[in-house]
């Protein structure tokens, strides 16, 4: 299939591709859009990995105040520039980072901020569940490989689904921040209050 200009506009606008990145990923997806969008996310995942290693120092605090004032998140989020800092998509993330937060209630910001203390106890919960239900003992530690990833989705920021979209993973929509800004990207910590909440 042949590769127009406006296909390339299109992928561009949704992406925010250059034009030879946009053009190459519709030549290589024979002009498929959703597949052009996934090659250009996995480079994005490449690049971010990359970029990882970066030191991000610069950023906001977000406050955030569910209506009604019920609920309240204060967050990190930090970048490498001031610049950066300054980008309204930047601050939009922010704001979108806090409100998932308000809603979805996560306790840690990834799987490795969970304690190894709580982790093996879960492991040991999971194991005894699967055994009272009387799963074979060769696919036990399979199930609970498994269920340990959905604990990682109810609890850790990161794996949880967005709350605006839920194909999207939180860890993904900052993937695809770094992407966009080139810069490396961090969620460094955040806090959730909830009125009456008891500690």
């Amino acid at each position: 299939m042949k590769v127009t200009t406006e296909m390339v506009k299109e992928l561009r606008e949704a992406t925010g591709a250059g034009v030879l990145e946009a053009k190459k990923a519709l030549e290589a997806s024979d002009g498929d859009f959703e597949r052009a969008i996934d090659t250009l996310r996995e480079k994005g995942a490449v690049r971010a990995a990359k970029r990882a290693e970066r030191e991000a120092s610069e950023g906001v605090i977000e406050m955030y105040s569910h209506p009604g004032n019920r609920i309240g998140v204060i967050l990190e989020l930090n970048c490498e520039t001031d610049f950066v800092a300054r980008n309204e998509q930047f601050r939009e993330l922010a704001h979108d980072l806090a409100l998932h937060i308000a809603a979805m209630n996560p306790r840690y910001v990834s799987p490795e901020d969970v304690p190894q203390a709580e982790l093996d106890e879960q492991i040991e919960a999971l194991r005894a569940q699967a055994q009272a239900e009387g799963k074979p003992e060769n696919v036990i530690e399979k199930i609970v490989a498994g269920r340990i990833n959905k604990f990682y989705e109810e609890t850790c920021l990161l794996e949880q689904p967005f709350v605006k979209d839920d194909e999207v993973k939180v860890k993904d929509l900052i993937t695809e921040a770094i992407r966009m800004t080139g810069e490396n990207i961090v969620l460094r910590r955040f806090e959730r209050y909830e009125l009456g909440e008891v500690l």
